[in-house]
């Protein structure tokens, strides 16, 4: 079984621990998978080079460019890791952005693993407060573990807290994929592909 996992990273500087956050889990997710009988192919999805895109997007309706590009890579994803780092006890504004021009029910399903990143420990809790009730509104199926990590946490050795957090939160999404093979439930159709292929009115007619 092949898949797709989509990487979503919202870092804002280069290097960025967000970026290295998101590397760490998609290595174990890539592992995780083979464990269970599954290749991975990664699509990483840098949210910094669309801040302009993203904002056009809100004020216009339509994604352009690269911002197409990234969207389609999201939304046709059998998995999701998305990372974001924290600003005042919350994700980044550019990371919410991203999630809010894509089309309802478009991640209806779709296992994700919910990471973050800051100075401190004391914003853990972000992930629980903030992450999950906005990825629980998108109709994902987020992993029971989160991974949060704080500057100091980048020191650990493998086999250090970071690290058991980061193969625990792969090997639930590899669970969550391998499962169903792929998808949870189907996503929606775009706008896009309901234009191209009506759904015939009888059909529409005999849901009621």
């Amino acid at each position: 079984m092949s898949l797709r996992i989509a990487v979503v990273t919202a870092g804002l500087s280069n290097p960025s621990s967000t970026r290295l956050l998101a590397d760490q889990l998609a290595a174990s997710a890539v592992s995780a998978l083979a464990d269970v009988g599954a290749s991975a192919e990664l699509d990483v999805v840098e949210l910094r080079p669309l801040a302009h895109a993203l904002a056009d997007r809100l004020l216009t309706g339509f994604p352009t460019g690269d911002l197409s590009t990234a969207i389609a890579k999201v939304v046709t994803a059998d998995a999701l890791i998305v990372v974001s780092p924290i600003f005042s006890a919350s994700y980044s504004g550019l990371f919410k952005m991203f999630f809010d021009v894509l089309e309802p029910e478009a991640l209806a399903g779709v296992p994700v693993v919910l990471a973050a990143t800051a100075g401190s420990a004391r914003h853990s809790l972000v992930l629980e407060h903030a992450m999950r009730p906005l990825f629980s509104y998108l109709k994902t199926t987020p992993t029971p573990t989160a991974v949060f990590a704080a500057s100091e946490d980048f020191g650990d050795t493998d086999g250090g807290a970071l690290t058991v957090r980061i193969e625990r939160a792969a090997r639930e999404l590899a669970a969550l994929v391998s499962g169903v093979g792929g998808r949870a439930t189907p996503r929606g159709r775009s706008l896009e592909e309901q234009f191209a292929d009506p759904t015939p009115f009888a059909e529409l007619l005999g849901r009621t």
